[in-house]
């Protein structure tokens, strides 16, 4: 329904009013397609099935673009006190103090954040609804970032960890992240701290990296990779994030970070900004990660693994 400048979206029980829908918010041009609030609002109504799962229980970082992407972009952490009461919140320690993150546990928050002009969606990979509470996180993300848009180099060094991974017994999941790499998804049990993930994750990429040189580095400056592409554990520290699964990214042409089955990975033609506002939804319609086990993994048998092939 609209009234004005104004349309009314129901969500559940709730209706949510997106303000000027017909605003531009990723301009066309250059190729890429024009789409608006509007727009916007409708792919995150369409996903929110497939998306509310990975978001829910999860404090969130928002990336506002409130002017478009021509427009200046806000990383927003805490929630301002005039989100609606009915968003759930999570209140968590920082240094000095606390921060209170908005948690998308429904549609409507999903579309509220929309009418913020919210297109990227940062999760935090702990949930604060489970016993662990947001120290124990129960996903590890390996981001794959290659030197430029060569995604051949992603596609072969994600097929490697893959093995790796296996060799270890941690399946894992990979997903587009909408911008130029890829992020292989290791669903954990929640009962490892994140300095010890992390540290884990190192070793792993260690490890990758012994094993080809020449084309794999776990160097933090960009000056020290040449060209070859960077294994990045980084995201797995308290209070960092990863883009959610679904979410849509601040680029031309509004292309969003999807999650894909092993086999789309042999596609020669893939990239990482294959999927758009336009067709994401298709994409998630076929589960491509419905192989992957719901209970995630320890990580003492996979480090006594790692040990043995190190030794």
């Amino acid at each position: 329904m609209s009234r004005g400048d104004t349309r009314a979206v129901r969500a559940g029980r709730r209706t949510v009013e997106i303000q000027r829908p017909g605003k531009v918010l990723f301009p066309g041009g250059g190729g890429a397609e024009e789409y608006t609030k509007g727009d916007l609002a409708d792919y995150y109504r369409s996903v929110a099935s497939y998306l509310l799962p990975h978001l829910r229980g999860r404090p969130l970082m928002l990336e506002r673009y409130p002017d478009g992407l021509n427009g200046e972009r806000f990383m927003q952490k805490n929630t301002p006190d005039h989100y609606p009461d009915w968003i759930t919140r999570a209140e968590v320690p920082k240094e000095g103090g606390t921060v209170t993150h908005v948690v998308c546990d429904d549609t409507a928050t999903l579309l509220y954040l929309a009418d913020q002009a919210c297109l990227t969606l940062h999760r935090w990979l702990s949930r604060v609804d489970r016993a662990g509470g947001p120290d124990h996180p129960d996903r590890l993300v390996f981001d794959l970032d290659p030197p430029g848009d060569d995604f051949s180099a992603v596609r072969t060094a994600a097929g490697r960890l893959r093995e790796l991974l296996d060799e270890l017994g941690l399946p894992a999941a990979p997903m587009t992240t909408g911008s130029r790499g890829l992020h292989l998804v290791v669903p954990l049990d929640g009962r490892h701290d994140f300095d010890d993930v992390r540290e884990f994750a190192r070793d792993v990429a260690e490890f990758a990296v012994a094993q080809d040189p020449d084309r794999l580095t776990t160097a933090a400056r960009k000056e020290d990779r040449g060209e070859r592409l960077y294994l990045d554990v980084q995201r797995n520290a308290y209070a960092q994030t990863a883009v959610a699964p679904y979410t849509v990214r601040a680029r031309p042409g509004a292309p969003v970070a999807v999650p894909l089955a092993w086999e789309q990975l042999d596609d020669t033609g893939l990239d990482a900004r294959r999927w758009t506002v336009a067709d994401a939804v298709d994409q998630a319609r076929t589960e491509p990660w419905k192989g992957l086990p719901a209970r995630g993994h320890g990580l003492g048998p996979a480090r006594r693994r790692l040990a043995d092939m190190r030794s």
